[in-house]
């Protein structure tokens, strides 16, 4: 049985196992769901099963399989060269398997690298961005820095002829330079990156210290986005703002945060084991298992059902009469844990600096397009912006110590802006 729509699967083929030991993982925990001595490594029974019950499910013609960790080249060579006959065997004539592998690029070797180009694998590669900033928070399992081996990683990659999408999460440390994380990125010739807010919730409602405060967060995204949309609009791609503007062009958006409900992206471990969603994998949101059952049932269950309709019916008041709502509608529902105004804790704790954020970017996004709705491209925005700043940079030029204030608060220049004139 297949179902309508397109889902997908987060395929964790080592388990939570890693060599990295990063400050911030949330799975590197789950590790405490096994018993002692668990050997995690997805059988091959294990294996087939999943493959054919993925297709099966699938819709098509197009079956994307996304192998993710922990660490997923944990697994070894040999174990996708199996993923791949296995694909051949059960996939229908005319169907396409498309299979893309997000990894920490530490254990990347020319011999990978080769294999993941001919074999067509897209890649995410984890950068939190330069050396002093990723090394802080990505050390390896002895407590080594790792920025280097992460770099080879992506020059192996680029010398295969794959360019790798980078995912960089923001902490109270990396969320503090918002300029010289994204310039290293441009500086490096990223093409496509997602900011991933790292949101820690401790059993008393805390964070943990490399949780991204929420204000910290926005101040981030609006920064970047500041001089992505001036400079960089078609060099390089930041999900975070693209998934925006499919929101303004009345799209749905990819991103499970910022949709109405939730419940298309489950999570399947090494023993087959099939969970809501990668950031619920815990007894409570256990669905069933592969060898069992179809992915097709346990995606349309009673129990993923709700789960993903949770995400909208335990809504807020606030955001459910917020002008944001329709980019946000609510985000995460793993970071709803913050006081909402009738007590509850279903406000999400980024809040804040996601109705900033939002906010801050409405109007240009709008502009954008309305561009690309008059058969202009969206980069436009750049020319746009250039010939507003030339505008205003003369308009505070030439401005009298006693004219009224550019700024518009009906003061006179000189008690009001003269002292941080704009040059």
């Amino acid at each position: 049985m297949a179902v309508m729509d397109p889902f997908l699967v987060m395929a964790k083929p080592a388990g939570p196992v890693c060599n990295l030991a990063c400050g911030y993982c949330y799975y590197l925990p789950k590790r405490a769901l096994f018993p002692p001595g668990e050997q995690f490594r997805m059988k091959p029974a294990i294996l087939a099963a999943y493959i054919s019950s993925y297709i099966s499910s699938s819709p098509g013609p197009i079956v994307h399989f996304v192998w993710h960790g922990g660490e997923p080249t944990v697994a070894g060579l040999d174990f996708y060269r199996q993923v791949l006959a296995l694909q051949t065997k059960y996939l229908p004539k005319g169907w396409q398997c498309v299979n893309n592998l997000q990894t920490n690029g530490t254990l990347l070797d020319e011999k990978w690298c080769r294999f993941l180009a001919e074999n067509r694998f897209t890649v995410g590669l984890s950068i939190d961005g330069p050396a002093h900033i990723h090394n802080a928070c990505r050390p390896d399992r002895r407590n080594r820095p790792t920025h280097d081996r992460v770099m080879r990683g992506l020059g192996l990659l680029r010398s295969s002829g794959i360019e790798p999408d980078v995912l960089c999460t923001l902490t109270s440390i990396s969320a503090k330079e918002p300029q010289t994380v994204y310039r290293f990125f441009i500086d490096i010739g990223v093409k496509w990156v997602q900011f991933l807010p790292v949101v820690e919730r401790r059993p008393d409602n805390a964070v943990s210290a490399l949780s991204v405060a929420p204000d910290l967060m926005g101040s981030f995204l609006t920064t970047v986005f500041d001089e992505w949309v001036r400079y960089d609009v078609g060099r390089i791609g930041v999900q975070n703002f693209l998934e925006c503007l499919l929101v303004m062009d009345g799209r749905p958006a990819n991103l499970c945060i910022m949709s109405e409900t939730c419940g298309a992206v489950l999570a399947i471990e090494h023993d087959g084991s099939v969970y809501s969603c990668d950031h619920f994998v815990s007894p409570e949101h256990r669905l069933g298992n592969v060898a069992d059952d179809s992915l097709a049932g346990l995606l349309t269950s009673a129990a993923q059902t709700s789960f993903g309709l949770g995400k909208r019916d335990t809504l807020p008041e606030e955001c459910r009469t917020c002008s944001v709502r329709k980019l946000c509608n609510g985000g995460c529902p793993k970071d709803r844990f913050a006081p909402a105004s009738d007590g509850a804790r279903s406000l999400n704790y980024l809040c804040a600096g996601y109705r900033e954020f939002y906010v801050h970017v409405q109007p240009l996004l709008s502009q954008m397009v309305d561009l690309a709705h008059s058969g202009q491209p969206i980069t436009t925005i750049m020319k746009r912006l250039e010939i507003q700043e030339h505008t205003d940079r003369h308009r505070w030029n030439a401005t009298g110590r006693n004219d009224p204030c550019p700024c518009g608060s009906g003061r006179k220049y000189k008690h009001c802006c003269l002292g941080q004139r704009r040059n």
